[in-house]
């Protein structure tokens, strides 16, 4: 049986792809319950310190919910679908692994609709070719953007800026996402993957543990007020803080080398 992800892991990185290309990685339930395994082992193994996520094929990050499969099930007497993924196949998807403590980069090239859109939106670092299309078209569909497409898009942009788009799936040029910091960088096609190793190369780089904290930090203090924040425990943190890699950084500039994280 063929699969519909493809993983790999390689110095500290895994690549997670949408392996979908004909359909133009259109995610049906089998493809959510191997891209669950694969988040599993992305946050399990702690060799891997950053994970970049994209599609096959050079026409599409992913279109999203496959849609043929969505009638088909629907015709089946399946219930119909709504925000979230609660018992579904693959739950709890990306876009719900809300204590997902590594990095993730989403890779775009093409277009990247619905539930795509939703996947980078959930990513930390969006890196986007010049030939790169956003768009949530959930309501010329009759649906929602039940992957968090709705909140998180009111939430990194402004927020008639976002119902313009919510309301209507008008589409999103690369060069608009950038504009309005929905990506972090764009760049042609053939310059995509050593922008992305740039990013990769400075995350590796970086303490692992460190990372980590701050990632927890930020995504669940962003609602809190910042006297909060400031004395919120974090899990991550409290581990960073009592580490060999809190005393290694500071030791390792004192002595003008490179660190060597243990990640502990």
């Amino acid at each position: 049986m063929s699969t519909r992800v493809a993983y790999e892991k390689k110095d500290h990185v895994a690549r997670v792809t949408l392996d979908r290309p004909a359909v133009l990685n259109a995610m049906d339930l089998r493809m959510h319950e191997e891209l669950a395994e694969v988040w599993d082992d992305v946050e399990a193994d702690d060799d891997v310190r950053v994970a970049v996520l994209t599609g096959a094929g050079d026409r599409a990050f992913s279109v999203g919910q496959d849609l043929r499969e969505r009638a088909r099930l629907s015709a089946a007497g399946a219930p119909p679908t709504t925000f979230g993924s609660r018992g579904q196949p693959g739950w709890p998807r990306l876009t719900e692994r809300f204590g997902m403590s590594k990095p993730v980069i989403a890779r775009v090239h093409g277009y990247a609709l619905g539930g795509g859109f939703e996947l980078a939106l959930a990513c930390d670092i969006v890196v986007a070719s010049t030939q790169a299309v956003f768009a949530l078209p959930e309501a010329r569909l009759g649906l929602v953007p039940g992957a968090g497409g709705a909140f998180r898009l009111a939430r990194q942009l402004p927020l008639k800026t976002a119902m313009g788009h919510l309301l209507t799936g008008r589409r999103l040029t690369a060069d608009r996402a950038l504009h309005l910091g929905l990506v972090n960088d764009v760049v042609p096609a053939a310059e995509l993957d050593v922008c992305v190793a740039g990013w990769t190369d400075d995350l590796v780089r970086a303490a692992p543990l460190s990372v980590r904290a701050i990632k927890e930090a930020v995504h669940r203090s962003l609602d809190m007020p910042i006297e909060q924040a400031f004395t919120t425990p974090y899990t991550w943190e409290t581990r960073r803080m009592h580490s060999d890699d809190a005393q290694e950084g500071p030791r390792a500039f004192n002595e003008k080398r490179e660190p060597v994280w243990r990640g502990s």
